[in-house]
């Protein structure tokens, strides 16, 4: 089976785009000041960032027990892709200490 066959799998994109919009989110939320001084509730930024990593486990938790099975060199190329994806979304929180 070919790689992009396997991208087209929802449990395959849906982790990616999941990461993405959670960097998009605090990509936009810095622009728009936010991040500066301490406050005493993290924000619905944070809130929204929060919810799209954590809610991308059970997905790749999927994806990974029907897919490595099956094929296993693609299904760690994808799994690799999401891990990128997700230290992506990660970098900025750990980087800027937000």
């Amino acid at each position: 089976m070919k790689l992009s066959t396997i991208l087209k799998q929802p449990s395959a994109f849906l982790p990616v785009g999941m990461s993405l919009a959670a960097l998009v989110t605090l990509l936009v939320a810095l622009a728009m000041g936010g991040g500066g001084a301490p406050e005493t509730d993290e924000g619905a930024a944070a809130h929204i960032w929060q919810l799209l990593m954590g809610g991308q486990t059970p997905i790749v938790a999927f994806f990974a027990i029907k897919w490595l099975p099956r094929t296993p060199r693609q299904a760690l190329k994808v799994l690799a892709l999401q891990a990128g994806a997700g230290l992506a979304a990660l970098a900025p929180v750990y980087f800027l200490h937000l």
